[in-house]
């Protein structure tokens, strides 16, 4: 997938922050790693809309990118029948904000899964004869049969893999539950999947299960999202497909060198979005990992590094990670590129008041990250009956998000919960809830906001 033009290269900077000061014995390190790129994307890459495909770099890698829509065409698509319609519109609507020469493809899904659009395993290069195409074969679609998403993601990983393109990126559309597919075929097309195209889930309306949702987004380093009204598709197909259309480099990844007796203990994307990345390290040598980190633009996000190092005497200091942007080679061969790199270290004192300061980046991402989880947590309890332990999940998760000015999760909260005091985290639980508002909670638990400057 590794693929850009070499005029549109971003260039990538990495920030650490920490308190590098142990005390005695202390083992613990904690770093946000600041991953910013710029100068590619929407600024320095080729302009949405502009008519000349993206250039080939001197691998002769060919288009820039490749996008498989995939939308749900299950009998439940028919209930009511506006939300078919609103499919189809929103799938034309993200045709048309496809870059002339990106390749392309539609797949109509349901407990089976058809290429649409052009058909016969194929990709399509966007312009204007095969965007009025593909929008005729839009209008002939119609809904029945079961869900089977597995299969959907599955046949575009057939199409995408098929392409010449860096980018590689699904979109997909479900209106409910993976019913006609086990779990366990679910979690292997998504283990099939992983590191080999991004995708971005939506759920319209509200009878499609959140977790299946942001499984499939989470696997696909992508994003997920509620559509609870259909006549909104459109425009978030559009925003979606802009986002897509700004990537301009692929597969990068993370990498983690750590010195002998240095432990990981957890590598998680803080923002924008709460992703755990610990378990998704590949081996890239000695003592060094990599966590995935998919596609980039123009854009920035953070990382939550924590290490254990061995005990060591005052006075004493070391390298405790040492973090790499890395590309890796073509597939024409090659060595891995480092794109920037960052140090994080570790240094033992006596002063109290050095050992104890914990770094404001790594105090609000630590909120942030609790904040999403006890969300789920509280979520996961009203639906058990367990209202006391809702009301206390749900309580921190106000205060935390009161405490770091996260203003959007306040409100959905808001809609779950009437807030006495947001401060101490007392609330009551509502009586009733609407529940695309139960399901907006839950589906953008992980959204994150940055330190405040």
């Amino acid at each position: 997938m590794a693929n850009f033009s070499k005029s549109t290269v971003p260039q990538f900077s990495v920030e650490v922050y920490q308190n590098a000061y142990l005390p005695e014995g202390g083992r613990e390190v904690n770093a946000i790693v600041t991953v910013t790129s710029t100068g590619g994307g929407t600024t320095g890459g080729v302009p949405l809309g502009d008519a000349v495909p993206a250039p080939r770099d001197s691998a002769g890698a060919g288009p820039g990118a490749a996008v498989v829509l995939m939308v749900d065409c299950s009998g439940s698509m028919d209930y009511p029948p506006t939300k078919m319609r609103n499919a189809r519109d929103a799938t034309a609507a993200a045709i048309d904000t496809l870059r002339d020469g990106t390749l392309f493809a539609v797949v109509a899904g349901t407990h089976v899964a058809k290429d649409v659009y052009p058909g016969n395993g194929r990709l399509a290069t966007a312009g204007p004869q095969a965007r009025a195409e593909a929008k005729e074969a839009l209008r002939r679609l119609s809904a029945g049969g079961g869900t089977a998403v597995g299969t959907w993601l599955r046949l575009a990983d057939r199409l995408l893999g098929s392409a010449d393109a860096g980018i590689r990126h699904g979109i997909l559309l479900t209106d409910g539950r993976n019913e006609h597919e086990s779990p366990e075929d679910l979690r292997a097309a998504l283990e099939s999947c992983a590191g080999r195209f991004t995708c971005d889930a939506r759920g319209v309306g509200t009878d499609w299960e959140v977790k299946e949702v942001t499984a499939i987004a989470s696997a696909l380093l992508g994003t997920a999202d509620i559509v609870a009204d259909p006549a909104g598709l459109a425009g978030d197909f559009t925003r979606m497909m802009e986002n897509a259309m700004g990537k301009e480099v692929a597969d990068v990844a993370l990498r983690l060198w750590t010195p002998v007796g240095v432990e990981i203990a957890f590598v998680k994307q803080v923002a924008p979005t709460v992703a755990d990345l610990t378990g998704r390290r590949t081996g890239a040598g000695p003592r060094a990992g990599d966590y995935p980190t998919g596609s980039w633009g123009d854009e920035s996000r953070d990382y939550h590094v924590c290490v254990r190092v061995p005990e060591a005497g005052i006075g004493q200091e070391m390298l405790a990670a040492r973090v790499s942007l890395i590309l890796p080679p073509p597939p024409d061969g090659g060595t891995p590129q480092t794109l920037s790199q960052g140090l994080v270290r570790a240094v033992w004192t006596d002063d109290m008041a050095a050992s104890t300061s914990i770094n404001p980046q790594v105090a609000h991402y630590t909120g942030q990250a609790e904040l999403a989880q006890v969300i789920q947590q509280g979520l996961d309890a009203r639906k058990s009956g367990d209202f006391d332990g809702a009301t206390a999940k749900l309580g921190r998760a106000v205060q935390l998000a009161s405490a770091s000015g996260n203003a959007d999760t306040a409100k959905l909260l808001s809609k779950v919960v009437d807030v006495v005091d947001a401060a101490t985290g007392t609330v009551r639980l509502k009586a009733r809830v609407a529940e695309a508002d139960e399901m907006t909670l839950e589906t953008r638990s992980t959204k994150t906001v940055r330190v405040k400057k």
